[in-house]
């Protein structure tokens, strides 16, 4: 009796478990759903205020479920849709300009252009664009500086100096840790390595730093110099002697138009809408507006399709997501594009840094499967470098933006040994092998000579194989790839001067192009890849539960976007391993 009892309590648990977690699944289905913002309705006479603090990556995705339909998403916070947006605004008479306040901006320097550019076609349908800062940053005010009137806080300062890049050396922290990096290089601009080798920079990597530098800060100049009608010459010596820094200063020097209160600049943008001083401005947020008008494309009627495909992040092996490029999704993205019968032709936007070299090489083989089927057009955003040069050398056409950083063809890779630090804790280590090379390479002895031989030889046959298929991606000799190689950085407008790029342009200039050669005049765009949803990505999606947050997350929150993304970086470069395609260091542009 007693044991039919406990079966019988076993089968009704079994059953009160299942109702329970049917209903929690409806809940949390509910709370994703209804976790989606209302598409915001724009009133008559309104003003898009462009808060981009939000924004860095170019695609923000595709997300679906194959178990929970309600996980499927295609967000519209992504740099991408930002753009999309301010072209829909051009035409939609209910908008009447864009207000940028307080603008902190993550983007980086080709995708400020980028949007620089964009908000440059907006004035130019007779809309106004006006700019207030309690401070500017030099990227911001970059931004800032195509607008119509700009407002700058009383107390505000200006950042105005021009740019400038740091580099840590470690030689002397690795001999007294104990801790040794072995390097094994090709490419005598491959700085990636030389903090480990060397207590001070390279004549070559200072003449390319230089070299980058400038290029990026003339192409920053010329724009500022073009809205706000100064000569180059002066814009350099503002910066030079820093005499622009106060609001007295930056409006003698024609960087702002007005000093004043925000409440100053509210009044200015009601006497651009031509309502009255105590009325309150209809205005909307850009993300908001980028969700209003996310079907627009479907309006078109349009059958042909230019497929997007973006690879942004570091390149791994592996599935990948939104923040680095996996493979095996690049693969399932260009194979799904050049299979589909509407799509004309491919373009694939380019943002990364490089990383590992043989998924570098597995994404160019399928690069060229695709390209048998249908043109495939490169436009390159913020980075295309090493790796990020190599899936973009065979496209049928590469646009890059001038502020564009790419190159760095060269391969390294860098193996850490601990034998000196585990001789000073008291740690010895013994081998047995078999064979003579049976055991590897170990951590804690010290790197044999016919190893590093060994791993140099891979290190060559990798950058031979990397030239040569620039070489035959842009109809160059081996011999004058290698000339603009050994690692070397190269801004866009240099790369379109040497070879590497054939025109500067952004992403609408590569797809305008794209559907040239595809032969079509009428067409709409599909983004990819498409990232699948799983039961452990569930609580995830449920913004605004702090259980549902991310370790990430929570620790972006407490210590900043900044602080964590050298964090982040750090742990990257903890993680190499195998041989890497990948830009020599990380360069923000402040």
């Amino acid at each position: 009796m007693q044991f039919l009892k406990n079966v019988l309590s076993t089968i009704v648990g079994l059953f009160m478990f299942c109702v329970i977690m049917f209903f929690v699944l409806i809940i949390i289905g509910i709370a994703a759903g209804g976790g989606d913002k209302d598409v915001v309705q724009v009133k008559e006479n309104s003003v898009i205020e462009l808060d981009i603090s939000k924004v860095s990556q170019d695609y923000a995705g595709i997300f679906y479920s194959d178990e929970f339909a309600f996980l499927n998403e295609e967000p519209t916070d992504g740099f991408i849709d930002v753009l999309k947006a301010i072209d829909a605004a051009k035409k939609d008479d209910k908008i009447k300009g864009i207000t940028i306040t307080n603008s902190y901006s993550m983007l980086g320097m080709a995708q400020n252009k980028a949007l620089r550019d964009k908000l440059a076609e907006f004035k130019k349908s007779g809309k106004f664009v006006v700019a207030y800062s309690d401070t500017y940053t030099q990227a911001d005010y970059y931004l800032s500086s195509v607008a119509d009137t700009i407002y700058m806080n009383p107390v505000a300062e200006l950042e105005f100096k021009g740019l400038s890049s740091e580099v840590m050396f470690f030689k002397d922290l690795q001999e007294k840790t104990g801790i040794k990096m072995e390097v094994i290089r090709h490419g005598k601009f491959k700085a990636a390595v030389e903090p480990f080798l060397s207590n001070e920079m390279s004549p070559e990597n200072r003449e390319q730093l230089t070299t980058l530098l400038n290029a990026m800060w003339n192409n920053v100049v010329a724009d500022i110099a073009e809205s706000r009608k100064i000569p180059a010459d002066s814009l350099n010596s503002i910066a030079n002697n820093l005499s622009a820094r106060t609001p007295e200063m930056a409006k003698e020097r024609g960087l702002v138009d007005k000093i004043g209160y925000i409440d100053q600049f509210h009044d200015g943008v009601r006497k651009a809408l031509k309502i009255k001083k105590d009325e309150e401005i209809n205005t909307v947020d850009i993300l908001d507006y980028a969700e209003a008008n996310k079907f627009s494309d479907l309006l078109s009627g349009a059958d042909d399709v230019i497929a997007v495909v973006y690879a942004q992040g570091e390149i791994t092996g592996g599935e990948g997501g939104i923040n680095n490029i996996g493979e095996i999704a690049m693969r399932k993205a260009l194979k799904a594009a050049a299979d589909d019968k509407n799509v004309k032709a491919i373009v694939l936007r380019v943002d990364s840094p490089g990383g590992s070299a043989l998924a570098s090489e597995l994404i160019w083989r399928d690069i060229e499967l695709a390209k048998k089927k249908k043109p495939v057009v490169v436009s390159m955003g913020n980075l295309a470098a090493s790796g990020g040069y190599y899936i973009s050398c065979n496209a049928n056409r590469i646009f890059t933006e001038p502020t564009t950083i790419t190159g760095s063809i060269g391969v390294f890779g860098v193996l850490p040994n601990f034998t000196q630090l585990s001789k000073n804790i008291g740690i010895h280590t013994e081998q047995v092998n078999t064979h003579k090379h049976s055991s590897g390479y170990s951590l804690f002895t010290p790197l044999e000579e016919d190893t590093r031989e060994v791993i140099q030889q891979s290190v060559e046959s990798v950058y031979d194989t990397f030239i040569t298929r620039v070489a035959n991606g842009r109809k160059m000799t081996k011999e004058q790839v290698d000339a603009i190689g050994q690692g070397r950085v190269w801004a866009g407008t240099d790369a379109v001067r040497i070879g590497l790029a054939d025109e500067l342009g952004g992403l609408d200039d590569a797809i305008a192009y794209a559907a040239k050669l595809g032969k079509t005049t009428s067409y709409t765009t599909q983004n990819y890849p498409e990232y699948e949803r799983n039961l452990e990505d569930l609580f995830g999606s449920l913004t605004g539960m702090p259980f549902a947050k991310t370790r990430e997350q929570f620790i972006a929150e407490e210590i900043g976007e900044e602080n964590y993304r050298v964090i982040e970086r750090i742990r990257r470069v903890s993680k190499l391993r195998g041989t890497q395609v990948i830009l020599p260091y990380e360069i923000t542009i402040r």
